[in-house]
């Protein structure tokens, strides 16, 4: 077997052809991320342990810093930063389906062989949403909450929970938040594994995203909704879910896309 590895396909900036996506490949698409984890456990595990040890560093820093009440609103928002993370389990994928060998060298920097640093404008769109949900947080938190004092994480969601001021806070910001989470998630689901694949501009890369979204919109909105679900059980342990969750997902989102997009990953189109 030939070790080089494959370059990602060149198709240029034009939008590629979509296909539609049904719940039976969102199923399918799952167990090749199982497949594909267990089979490289070594990438999933590193990729998962960077962004859990992300979410405890943020979760110390808050409580240091006597910001318990910034805790949720993060928590919440920490996973629009997980598809970047995803970005090598996208090419472990893709070697692993063309067969050739997985070296870490190649996996660690698949960001930095994007021509024109394409990923990483993505990834600045992604802190971006990030840092606009943190702010509206706060501007919610001033709305409704801002004459309160909190002396732990405790006290902060027993009076979300039980106050009607605090309810008011928790139904805006989930109402905002998912929002900004469908945004990024039709913007980036197709556009991340595209841009490791294929020689194109990022512009082109969220159209296609949400296109995709558009032409199967059940079966897409499913996955996102099942994203999130996990993600913020995943948390619930103290992060430490994120270390499984996150490449399962990663890997799961790369066969998606393998499906949704014609000739993607190198298979023939048809």
């Amino acid at each position: 077997m030939n070790d080089k590895i494959p370059s990602p396909a060149t198709h240029g900036s034009y939008l590629p052809e979509i296909r539609p996506v049904a719940a039976s490949d969102i199923v399918a698409a799952f167990r090749a991320g199982v497949a594909d984890f267990l089979a490289a456990p070594q990438f999933g595990l590193f990729f998962g342990g960077i962004c859990a040890a992300v979410g405890l560093l943020i979760l110390a820093s808050m409580t240091v810093f006597e910001m318990t009440w910034m805790v949720i609103p993060v928590a919440v928002g920490f996973p629009l930063v997980g598809p970047f993370i995803a970005a090598g389990l996208y090419e472990v994928s893709r070697l692993r389906a063309a067969g050739m060998p997985l070296k870490w060298s190649e996996i660690l920097l698949v960001i930095f062989r994007q021509r024109e640093q394409q990923f990483v404008y993505i990834g600045i769109v992604i802190l971006c949403i990030f840092w606009v949900w943190i702010f509206l947080a706060r501007i919610l938190f001033a709305v409704f909450l801002g004459s309160r004092s909190f002396s732990s994480l405790i006290d902060f969601v027993e009076t979300v929970a039980t106050t009607s001021s605090g309810l008011g806070f928790l139904a805006f910001g989930t109402v905002i938040g998912a929002v900004l989470a469908f945004v990024l998630f039709a913007s980036t689901v197709i556009a991340m594994p595209l841009l490791i694949d294929r020689d194109i501009d990022v512009i082109s890369a969220i159209i296609t995203s949400f296109n995709t979204v558009y032409k199967s919109p059940t079966a897409m909105i499913a996955w996102g909704i099942a994203v999130a679900m996990l993600v913020i059980l995943a948390m619930l342990p103290a992060f430490l879910g994120i270390i499984v969750v996150l490449p399962v997902l990663g890997h799961a989102t790369w066969h998606i896309y393998v499906k949704a997009i014609v000739g993607a990953g190198g298979t023939p189109r048809n």
